[in-house]
């Protein structure tokens, strides 16, 4: 049986970080209490994207588009959507209880699919220009969708029933975009007061306001978390673990995947998001460069992108799944 190590109340500095380690058993697929600590994809599958509701978990293929949707206690599943040629699947997440929501990378689009039949609900051209629609996620009112190489996001209106048009929304305020790969990952608060985003290439956490575009830093006390990928807003509420409970001046915690560093990273919001703190972080010896993170109950779900791999079109692609990290 294979085990995830974790390490707890670390702060990186510019030295870096103790990282904990965990072994795997070699043959078959490992267990975690109960679920399979991995889970096989198609070969060439290439993830970049997941999201779960319950123990069904959906993962899309960044070369074809295509939706895997899988068990994460049985490990079994199939192709669920067998997107039209041309399009693209990276970040992917479910709202409503029926929508999948997913970026489209390169293509400068995005895509909606009810989760009940596979069939299409609507799709977005947002720009023809040079793009990589990298993430996406919803509040009750509209879709927002970042851009790895343009300074904005791509917010689409939506009334409960259907989406309207895409709109620009250039950021401002603290945010300034930089050479190379910049806002990656964007979740929302449950209240949708702000989103929060990452930008891989500095590292830095940064509260948006969803109406007006306007970016605030999130002071992480010297820290940083480079190469943050997905992210996943959490508010876990157990006895074992009130850290991320959310109350009256503590907004909860953040899970950022730094892909390349093989971290699944936490960090504790201060009042107003501020401010944050990194409480751990953890890594797993099947971890292949994750880039995004999901939630089924107690466990944790991340897809191995493998990025640098010399042979993605025929290599083997896989789901981590271990217990929520305290």
């Amino acid at each position: 049986m294979g085990s995830v190590v974790r390490s707890t109340h670390m702060r990186r500095s510019l030295a870096g970080l103790l990282v904990a380690t965990a072994v795997l058993t070699a043959g078959g697929i490992a267990v975690a209490q109960g679920r399979p600590e991995t889970i096989p994809l198609p070969q060439g599958w290439q993830p970049e994207g997941i999201a779960a509701a319950g123990t069904t978990f959906y993962a899309g293929s960044i070369p074809t588009g295509d939706i895997w949707r899988g068990d994460l206690v049985t490990g079994e599943g199939g192709v669920f959507i067998d997107a039209p040629d041309g399009r693209r699947a990276v970040g992917i997440h479910l709202a409503e209880g029926w929508l999948l929501l997913v970026a489209g990378g390169p293509t400068g689009q995005g895509y909606v699919y009810d989760i009940n039949n596979g069939s299409e609900v609507d799709s977005f051209q947002f720009t023809a220009e040079n793009t990589f629609i990298n993430d996406v996620t919803m509040t009750s009112t509209a879709a927002y969708f970042t851009d790895s190489v343009n300074p904005v996001l791509y917010r689409v209106p939506f009334d409960g029933s259907a989406f309207g048009e895409p709109e620009v929304l250039p950021y401002s305020g603290d945010l300034v975009y930089q050479e190379g790969f910049n806002v990656n990952g964007i979740d929302t608060t449950p209240s949708g007061k702000w989103l929060v985003v990452v930008q891989s290439n500095t590292g830095g956490l940064f509260k948006v306001d969803p109406a007006s575009g306007e970016t605030h830093a999130i002071d992480l006390g010297g820290a940083d978390v480079t190469g943050g990928d997905g992210i996943l807003y959490d508010s876990w509420r157990t006895k074992n673990d009130r850290r991320c409970r959310r109350a009256k001046g503590r907004p909860g915690c953040l899970w950022v995947v730094e892909n390349r560093d093989n971290l699944l990273t936490l960090v504790r919001f201060g009042a107003g998001l501020n401010s944050g703190k990194i409480l751990s972080q953890t890594t797993h010896e099947s971890f292949d460069v994750p880039t995004t993170v999901a939630r089924s109950g107690r466990y944790m779900a991340l897809v191995n992108a493998r990025f640098g791999n010399e042979t993605p079109a025929t290599a083997d692609y896989w789901v981590t799944q271990f217990k929520r990290p305290r």
